[in-house]
């Protein structure tokens, strides 16, 4: 009789987190132990951890945390906690320190200690670059779940469809202005 109860509490915290919040977060502590998982070896090793932490139950803990927990503090703090760290990326002209601190990422290059900083505004659901001086210039804003507006070299903006035809038009708008600006 007990465990019935338990069953029907978690049901319940669980609906009601989801109906209270309206947050969907980004479930950012078992987007991690994913992470790790794909990191610790071949594929078949892979797929045997999946499993067992399926059966063990680890996923499940995880995804409750990020339920009940991580997601509420991020949409009544707009930051999770868990999104935040730091990761080293190679990229083919060099080494880059990618930091998160959950509203943005800056960016540091080992080759020449250059920073550039992204910041992400929820309020506006657009992307801006600092500059040097410390100005932010929005170069990308969600119109919905198919359009963007993007800068263009001359400081405005092209509505964007988020799809290949549209990533094409776009490329050709900005190699316009870069052989016009030669």
């Amino acid at each position: 009789m007990k465990k019935h109860y338990l069953s029907v509490a978690v049901v319940t915290a669980l609906a009601g987190s989801m109906l209270f919040t309206s947050c969907i977060g980004n479930f950012a502590l078992t987007k991690k132990l994913l992470g790790w998982n794909k990191q610790i070896g071949n594929k078949f090793v892979n797929e045997l951890v999946f499993f067992a932490f399926w059966v063990i139950p680890v996923y499940e803990v995880t995804a409750l945390a990020d339920v009940l927990v991580l997601n509420s503090i991020e949409f009544w703090s707009g930051t999770n906690p868990i999104a935040q760290g730091k990761s080293m990326i190679d990229g083919k002209d060099g080494r880059y320190l990618v930091e998160c601190d959950g509203k943005g990422y800056t960016i540091t290059s080992e080759n020449d200690g250059s920073v550039v900083r992204l910041d992400f505004d929820s309020n506006e659901h657009s992307w801006s670059v600092v500059t040097e001086n410390g100005e932010k210039v929005k170069f990308m804003t969600f119109v919905d779940d198919n359009h963007v507006n993007m800068i263009t070299p001359d400081g405005g903006y092209q509505l964007v469809e988020l799809s290949d035809d549209g990533l094409m038009a776009y490329q050709q708008t900005v190699e316009s202005a870069m052989w016009a600006s030669r």
